[in-house]
């Protein structure tokens, strides 16, 4: 099963990375938790996403188009990262996301999306 595990924004990710020892810190980490998940097999991709002022929304209604730019409010509500990964079943993401170092300084989320199966 595919998932899509997005790493939720935060106002810390909102601000910019901006490189310190914690940062480094924090990317190493991260680099050690990603070569897990490639050697578990599990590793599609992954990436980080730049803070939503370098973003934009294009929003439909009926025929009409409306660009929005960035920044976006509620920063839990956006997204900063993700990995794609191929697991047994969502009890095994879950584990492996349990595993995950905290993505950002202080407080934060990740969240765990099956893709669907078409077939």
């Amino acid at each position: 099963m595919r998932v899509m595990v997005l790493v939720k924004a935060t106002r810390d990710s909102e601000a910019g990375f901006a490189p310190s020892p914690e940062s480094e810190a924090m990317m190493a980490a991260m680099g050690r938790y990603n070569d897990a998940l490639r050697d578990a097999g599990i590793f599609v991709m992954a990436d980080g996403l730049q803070p939503s002022s370098a973003g934009k929304r294009i929003a439909f209604d009926g025929e009409a188009r409306s660009v929005i730019d960035g920044p976006f409010d509620h920063p839990n509500e956006l997204v900063a990262g993700f990995w794609i990964w191929e697991v047994r079943d969502m009890a095994e993401a879950v584990a492996w996301a349990k595993r995950c170092p905290n993505p950002m300084p202080g407080p934060s989320e990740i969240e765990i999306r099956p893709f669907y199966d078409f077939g």
